[in-house]
């Protein structure tokens, strides 16, 4: 009998839309965290009558605050994809994060994934000839339609 691999195909793919939506739904994700933090600090340092903390949050410029979000989408981006191979939007989008042979992305991969969304205008390079963006090229890595990918992969499964 032939032993037939995995391999992710075109039709597995995530769409064009779907990754414009998973962009969008994690950026707004992403705005609720940094803000909840914020919120949060605020609020303790009330609590606690320790001014300081709260000063000190209304205060930060622009340049930390963008560092502070750069800080959120690295640990965001990291945790979800190596965790569950998902971010929130791509369970909305019902999209997962897979190898080329379906498996799991490891840590390096997921590393690679997130340092590349730091290259500028990266975030829309999937939406050229080809749905996959930098940060799944460099990794080696695609976003496919979970449930395609799911049935695909058993129906090879079963064909063993």
């Amino acid at each position: 009998m032939e032993n037939k691999t995995f391999t992710v195909t075109d039709d597995l793919v995530a769409s064009r839309g779907q990754r414009f939506l998973n962009l969008g739904i994690d950026l707004f994700v992403q705005y609720i965290i940094g803000s909840s933090i914020g919120a949060s600090i605020v609020l303790v340092a009330e609590i606690s009558t320790n001014y300081t903390l709260s000063n000190w949050v209304d205060s930060l410029d622009r340049m930390s605050k963008f560092f502070m979000g750069i800080l959120i989408l690295a640990i965001y981006y990291y945790l979800t994809e190596m965790y569950f191979s998902r971010t929130i939007a791509k369970y909305f989008t019902k999209t997962l994060v897979v190898m080329k042979d379906g498996s799991k992305p490891n840590a390096y991969a997921i590393i690679k994934r997130t340092l590349c969304r730091f290259i500028p205008f990266e975030a829309f390079t999937f939406l050229g000839s080809n749905a996959r963006g930098w940060h799944d090229v460099f990794s080696n890595t695609y976003v496919v339609k979970k449930h395609l990918f799911n049935d695909k992969k058993k129906l090879l499964e079963s064909a063993e």
